[in-house]
């Protein structure tokens, strides 16, 4: 028998509705009905055993059985600062922070960035990060900020022990690795970094870093860099 299936909901009680786009992914492509057996999260980092109990217009009824905490979400605390990217990229990049365990994903304008974000696309965003966190089994969903200026998406990771700023012309940097603490890391859009954008950076605390020899997309610059901040840390062992 196959495990229940997963939807987020906003707002969760003993008897809680599926509605929207849930509701008919259930119905119409998953043909759940009364009686079965979904499981239920609202971001928090809890998720809920439920059963469907009945169908309205407008959603299933559910009735929430149970609460217990996702024992798949992140001991580490990591900060994700991304350029806006042109097409479906920064979508991509939403995507697979959130299955790498992120918990927060800020996207920024910068000098040489080239795409820009709609309140639509922001919604987008969001609901991308929802639906990575339904498929990764977490229970919580990254918030997602957007900032039209880079220096105010600097300035929103004052606290975290260790910032990290990715530098395409970076000679030495700081080694990555190793890391322990709360991490903000910050990754360029394709048209990269000006010097003075770094310098007002290193001014914030960061600290340059460097990807290796070849330059990497900024889509991948993410995801590499991510990935070794969060073997560094344990979460991918």
């Amino acid at each position: 028998m196959s495990a229940p299936r997963r939807f987020f909901v906003e707002t969760i009680g003993e008897e809680s509705l599926l509605s929207g786009e849930e509701f008919r992914h259930a119905k119409n492509v998953l043909r759940l009905s009364a009686g079965d057996e979904v499981v239920l999260f609202d971001g928090s980092g809890a998720e809920y055993s439920a059963v469907i109990a009945g169908e309205r217009k407008d959603g299933f009824l559910l009735n929430v059985t149970g609460k217990n905490v996702c024992e798949r979400e992140p001991n580490a605390d990591v900060y994700l600062l991304t350029g806006a990217l042109k097409g479906d990229k920064t979508e991509l990049v939403i995507q697979k922070a959130t299955e790498l365990g992120v918990n927060k994903i800020g996207v920024f304008s910068s000098r040489y960035c080239a795409a820009y974000l709609s309140e639509n696309k922001t919604e987008r965003l969001r609901r991308v990060a929802r639906e990575a966190a339904k498929q990764c089994l977490r229970a919580s969903v990254p918030e997602i900020a957007v900032f039209e200026e880079f220096s105010a998406a600097l300035r929103s990771a004052e606290g975290y022990g260790n910032r990290l700023f990715a530098c395409e012309f970076l000679e030495h940097g700081r080694e990555v690795l190793p890391l322990s603490g709360s991490c903000a890391l910050v990754v360029g859009s394709e048209g990269g970094f000006s010097r003075e954008e770094f310098a007002l950076a290193q001014s914030l605390g960061f600290e340059g870093v460097s990807l290796g020899k070849r330059i990497l997309r900024a889509e991948t610059a993410s995801i590499a860099l991510l990935s070794v901040v969060m073997y560094g840390l344990g979460e991918l062992r």
